[in-house]
Formats: structure tokens, C-alpha cells, sequence
């Protein structure tokens, strides 16, 4: 554009004139887009938000803006520029966080798939059982072998204990409740 036209479209800006932003816009907004936002930003959405938010900075700051012996165009190109850097800069770390994030969550997701005993035999988790159990009241320590370590129904537990299973499930509960208490050893 003639630096005289430019000019006058500036001055026009600087008195208040939001109409000549139009025209400025039109002059400048694909060869900004092509030449200063697209090599820096090749993400179209974020390329596209950037160039409004060069003109938007634009519109904030045209009082601040001298008029030269070059085109405006070169300014719009700083802004857009450092525009561009900010936004990608902004993108990059958001995305490292996003796979951060996700590789943290893929790792609790498999610990919480893993046995709690991960890296302990059957032996061991016997013994650490056995030994949990004989800290508890020995009402308590039968109804619990009866129930999971000789896996007998409810019944047949109730029986063995002479109680009613009503009785034994409130036995089984306590005993459970005490269980926790006590394990690990």
C-alpha cells in the first residue's frame, strides 16, 4: 500500500476511527496469516486465534504506534511474531502436560490393577494371615479361618460355632472390622 494511504488510515485509527481497523485488516490479514503466523504456528486453529489476537493487540496499542518512513505492516509483523512464539511456547508446555498427565494416570490405573501383595509369595502372605490372626480374640480368628481359609458357607460356619447365622454374621463382621486393626503384622 502507499505509505500516504497508510497513513491517512492510521491517523484515522489513532483519532478513534474503529472503521479504518477494517481496512487495515484487509490490507494485512492473509500475508500476516501466510508469512509471519503459519511458518511459526502450523496448527490452523491456533494460527487462526493468533492472528485475531495480533490485531486485537493491535487495536489496543495503534496510540502507541509512530508513524514512520516504513510500512505499519512491519510493526503488525512484530506483534504477530511474538504472538506466534507465545501461543506455540503456550502449546508445547500445555501438551508436555497432557502427556504427563496421562502416563501418570496409565501408571496408577496398572498399580491399581496389580495385587496390593505385588512382589510377596503365598508363603509370606500365609504366614503374615497366621500371624494377624492369632492377635485376635479366638472367636473372632475361628470364624474368620472357617469362612475364608476353609471356605465354608455361612451355614456350615454358624454350625461349627453353635450359633445362629444371624449371630455369626455379626461375629464375622466384628471379626473382620478387628482384622484390619492387626494387618499386616
Amino acid at each position: 500500500m502507499p505509505l500516504e494511504e497508510e497513513r491517512k488510515v492510521i491517523q484515522r485509527l489513532q483519532n478513534g476511527d474503529r472503521a479504518a481497523f477494517a481496512q487495515l485488516y484487509q490490507w494485512y490479514g492473509e500475508k500476516l496469516y501466510r508469512q509471519a503466523i503459519l511458518p511459526r504456528l502450523p496448527v490452523v486453529e491456533l494460527a487462526e486465534d493468533c492472528l485475531k489476537d495480533t490485531f486485537r493487540t493491535a487495536l489496543e496499542k495503534i496510540d502507541t504506534f509512530t508513524v514512520q518512513d516504513r510500512s505499519v505492516f512491519f510493526w503488525l509483523r512484530r506483534i504477530a511474531v511474538n504472538k506466534a512464539i507465545d501461543t506455540h511456547r503456550r502449546y508445547k508446555r500445555d501438551r508436555d502436560l497432557q502427556e504427563k498427565a496421562s502416563h501418570h494416570i496409565q501408571a496408577q490405573q496398572s498399580a491399581a490393577t496389580e495385587s496390593p501383595d505385588h512382589g510377596i509369595d503365598a508363603s509370606d502372605i500365609r504366614r503374615m494371615i497366621e500371624t494377624s490372626l492369632t492377635k485376635l480374640n479366638e472367636r473372632y480368628a475361628s470364624a474368620l479361618r472357617l469362612r475364608f481359609l476353609d471356605d465354608l458357607d455361612r451355614e456350615e460356619c454358624a454350625a461349627t460355632l453353635g450359633v445362629s447365622v444371624g449371630n455369626f454374621d455379626v461375629i464375622l463382621h466384628r471379626a473382620a472390622k478387628a482384622f484390619r486393626k492387626v494387618y499386616p503384622p
